[in-house]
């Protein structure tokens, strides 16, 4: 039997620190000990070994049913499995697409090993942050995180010392998702704070790019994809006892609006099978989920040509009445309409609820399938951006005002109790001329919900000008 390891202080572990180089630490840590072989005088009893008492529990949440047992204040190795791989901790910003795909990362690291999260930055090993490109705020918020990931990192033998950290080693930090697709080098050059930049389709080359940081290299993963749609990775949800949960249908986005980063930061449309969507909502059902959020992008272009034989042609592609799209489509396959039947009518129990759509995408065969069907909600979300035609041309948007007020009236008809929400963007309405048009759509418009963003002026926009 090998024999046990020797128990090592954080005090111990200090000395060696200071007395030799920081290597020997872990040569120290994991060098098995015995105690030196005494005589034992005739006639006295052998000394009966007491157990170690168990060290105190700590709130952290178990990916697996058996996760690693929790460290003491005063120890500074933890099981093998712990030492080894290292206790997450995570955060993200921005939209649902990235709290799924966080939910997606963490689906991966488990598979691989991680099977432990913590509540709080000081007592991880790995720090993910999740981020969003879209909103500048979001941004900022990501450079203080990461400031002060960086002093946890920097200094790690400090925090340690004084009770700040409980981590058994310098955090690895990792920027993920649409920050890191548009910086990509960037990051990892800011002041050495990064040790991993991946973009929204390399999570499954999560585990590998953390293995590089082991051997002094940073890791760094920005590739879009043609084809990556996770369709075959059962999400770890983040919110395990709420009766709502988020399900990615498709990603990234064809339209290329002339003020938007999201075909650049999320790349060309592909959407997932819907047998795959069709089973994790079924594993959701089960679970106790009520209410389903289907996500994408451009969640109601939806194109399946995965599970279909003989693929129609593009040009049959059904667009609402008075709109235009920026990109063709080569084959056309299941669509969203599809989608949304079969999932109704297998789940009659469960809602469904969709975001973001793109108005261009709602012909008739959707409205009334939405009309129809009770566990579908009846509410839309359709995303104006502007009241002006001039500036929706320069927006690249694919229609004009008086499109978008007709289709408004359509759905009005068709389903007479909807609930209709909208964005705009306000950043190009500073202009005297098309102000009264904005006005004017919002008055005819009676939205429930609105949300109004400040477009901030990047060198390539053509809306800047």
């Amino acid at each position: 039997m090998a024999a046990p390891l020797a128990p090592l202080t954080a005090a111990a572990a200090l000395r060696i620190g200071r007395g030799h180089r920081p290597r020997l630490l872990l040569l120290a840590s994991l060098r098995p000990y015995s105690a030196p072989a005494t005589p034992r005088p005739p006639g006295v009893p052998a000394a009966r070994r007491l157990p170690h008492p168990p060290p105190p529990h700590r709130h952290t949440r178990p990916l697996a049913a058996s996760a690693a047992t929790a460290l003491s204040d005063t120890d500074l190795v933890s099981d093998s499995a712990t030492l080894s791989k290292g206790r997450i901790y995570h955060e993200t910003y921005g939209c649902q697409m990235n709290v799924n795909d966080m939910e997606i990362v963490l689906s991966i690291m488990k598979k691989e090993g991680y099977d432990e999260i913590v509540p709080d930055p000081e007592s991880a090993e790995i720090i993910f942050i999740n981020t969003c490109a879209i909103r500048d705020n979001a941004e900022q918020k990501v450079w203080q995180r990461l400031n002060y990931f960086w002093f946890l990192k920097r200094q790690w033998k400090t925090n340690v010392a004084e009770g700040r950290s409980k981590s058994l080693r310098p955090p690895k930090i990792a920027v993920l998702g649409c920050m890191a697709e548009r910086l990509k080098e960037k990051i990892l050059d800011s002041d050495k704070m990064v040790d991993v930049v991946c973009g929204p389709d390399a999570y499954r080359d999560l585990p590998r790019l953390l293995q590089e940081v082991d051997y002094g290299h940073k890791g760094m993963n920005t590739l879009l994809s043609l084809e990556e749609t996770y369709a075959d990775i059962t999400p770890v949800r983040i919110s395990e006892n709420s009766v709502t949960a988020f399900v990615s249908i498709m990603r990234g986005c064809n339209n290329m609006c002339s003020f938007c980063i999201v075909p650049f930061t999320r790349g060309r449309e592909r959407s997932r099978p819907v047998s795959s969507i069709v089973r994790e909502v079924g594993e959701l059902w089960k679970a106790g989920v009520k209410e389903v959020m289907l996500l994408g992008q451009n969640v109601n272009s939806y194109n399946d040509t995965s599970e279909v034989e003989e693929l129609e042609p593009g040009k049959n592609w059904q667009l609402s009445e008075g709109f235009s799209s920026m990109c063709k489509v080569k084959n056309m396959g299941l669509r969203f309409a599809d989608l949304l039947d079969r999932l109704s009518l297998e789940y009659p129990e469960m809602r469904f609820r969709f975001t973001s759509p793109h108005p261009k995408d709602y012909p008739d065969e959707l409205l009334y399938l939405m009309r129809d069907r009770h566990n579908i909600c009846k509410l839309i979300h359709m995303p104006a951006q502007t009241g002006s035609t001039a500036v929706l041309e320069r927006m690249r948007r694919g229609y004009t005002r008086e499109a978008y007020l007709e289709l408004v009236r359509k759905i009005r008809n068709v389903i007479p109790d909807v609930g209709l929400s909208s964005d705009f963007i306000s950043g190009d309405e500073a202009r005297k001329p098309v102000v009264g048009d904005f006005v004017e759509l919002m008055l005819r418009l009676h939205n429930k919900c609105l949300t109004v963003l400040l477009l901030w002026a990047e060198p390539e926009n053509p809306c800047s000008d």
